[in-house]
């Protein structure tokens, strides 16, 4: 039974039938080859260790391989016992024997069956993503709409509460952050769309903002014939409409959820430049977060990037770029893999998404890439961009801008900002930190809000070449 445990038919080879160990040990022997070499690998590539785990063909063969080697495993302990043969023992030495032999089996094969268990739990996780594979990059880029939705506990609410546009290079992963304002009004939709339909002019009834777009769409169902998510389809509408860009994918966060997944990666480590108020508005404060260099929890975070005491929406936003950024840089591919069970069910409970599941390995390498890369901003806010009344052209020149820069493009870039849009004088000022990727507008010292800038100014974060130094 030691030989078995230590070499799986071992003991056959022995004193049994040598074909069974034979089988037996080769098997073993290719195993272990297997996982020292998927291990090396794993070790000098991490990506590669993730794209297995967000593999479902992988998974179901290292669940069936699993199972299949826990009925061997568990087969030859039995084999073993047998050629022990225990019977021309002493009753208590037969026992001990016996108990023994019970033990390794149902302890070896039990770890066996429940690494299978996990195995399943991950590929179950897995089809919550939609059918199908990685779709055709727009200019070179993909446009990923991220729709954090402001809800009740366990409940998907039809407000939209935040709305950033990432666009990540395909190459390189370099991602520019476009954030677009919950108050925002009469913009138009997607031309030829059923948005731009009903509102040829631009979404200009009374009272109507971005964030009720999903609203109005919830309302008139009847109008998204075939579709899943109809308050989700007109905001995409809404967002290609305003930006310019084709949108491949949205994510749909609740917000509710999502200190759930920052616990699950170990908390997030924030420059706190401000007390943060937790708990609401007024007298629903329960307490601060302190200002300082701190590592928030869950909790903490989602207040962190939530909080309106004190502030206002810009500097809102501005804090949320400063989470996204901090989460991509921080979490580390062993962190992930180590904490996986744990984030696929908070990522269950807290995402909704069209992204299908056989482009999760691609946007994993992507992620791996953009953590070696800056992260740029651009936000379409005051005080260059009038909410109410927005200057689309000057908002599409202003992403075009973003985006010619973060891929290098200076040239094109300059050439854009130069570039006289409606009712503005040609210039070539820069907005503050946007200068070569550098923090630059950060010697000012002014913070509102617990970010750095201010409304009549502009926050930093929210327009900057590296949001990480702008934080």
């Amino acid at each position: 039974m030691a030989f078995t445990l230590v070499v799986p038919g071992s003991a056959q080879l022995i004193a049994g039938n040598r074909r069974v160990g034979r089988l037996a040990v080769r098997i073993w022997l290719a195993s272990l080859a297997t996982l020292l070499a998927v291990g090396v690998w794993s070790w000098f590539d991490n990506g590669f260790a993730l794209s297995l785990a967000f593999s479902p063909t992988v998974l179901l063969v290292v669940r069936l391989y699993l199972i299949a080697g826990a009925i061997g495993w568990a087969a030859l302990f039995v084999d073993a016992w047998r050629i022990g043969q225990p019977l021309s023992l002493r009753l208590p030495h037969r026992r001990a024997v016996v108990g023994v032999n019970g033990v390794l089996c149902f302890s070896v094969a039990g770890s066996l069956l429940f690494g299978a268990h996990l195995a399943g739990a991950q590929r179950e996780w897995l089809t919550m993503f939609a059918d199908g594979d990685l779709g055709t990059a727009h200019h070179g880029r993909y446009n990923i709409l991220l729709i954090g939705g402001d809800s009740g506990n366990d409940r998907w609410g039809l407000r939209t509460d935040s709305m950033t546009v990432a666009s990540v290079d395909a190459t390189t992963g370099r991602t520019v952050m476009i954030g677009l304002p919950r108050n925002m009004q009469n913009f138009p939709f997607r031309k030829g769309s059923v948005m731009a339909r009903q509102f040829p002019k631009g979404f200009d009834c009374d009272g109507c903002y971005l964030n009720g777009v999903s609203t109005w769409a919830q309302d008139h169902t009847e109008l998204f014939e075939g579709s899943e998510n109809p308050g989700i389809d007109a905001t995409v509408m809404a967002i290609e409409g305003i930006t310019g860009l084709d949108v491949n994918y949205w994510v749909m966060v609740n917000m509710r959820g999502f200190e759930r997944l920052v616990d699950a990666f170990g908390g997030v480590t924030l420059n706190v430049r401000q007390r943060i108020p937790v708990g609401g508005l007024g007298k629903d404060v329960t307490g601060y977060i302190e200002p300082g260099r701190r590592k928030l929890n869950g909790h903490d975070a989602l207040w962190y990037a939530r909080a309106r005491e004190g502030s206002d929406d810009y500097s809102r936003m501005a804090r949320q770029k400063c989470v996204f950024s901090a989460l991509v840089s921080q979490v580390s591919p062993k962190q992930a893999l180590t904490n996986f069970q744990e984030i696929a069910r908070a990522s269950s409970a807290m995402i909704q998404t069209d992204i299908p599941g056989g482009a999760l390995s691609d946007f994993v390498q992507l992620a791996l890439r953009a953590r070696t890369q800056k992260i740029s901003s651009v936000s379409l806010v005051p005080p260059r961009i009038d909410t109410a009344r927005p200057d689309i052209d000057l908002v599409q020149q202003m992403i075009r801008t973003a985006i010619d820069r973060a891929e290098g493009d200076v040239k094109d870039a300059r050439k854009a900002a130069t570039k006289k849009p409606k009712g503005e004088t040609a210039t070539t000022e820069k907005p503050a930190g946007t200068d070569s990727g550098t923090d630059s507008g950060t010697d000012s010292g002014t913070v509102t809000g617990g970010s750095l800038g201010s409304r009549n100014d502009g926050y930093v974060a929210n327009e900057t070449d590296d949001v990480a130094a702008a934080c």
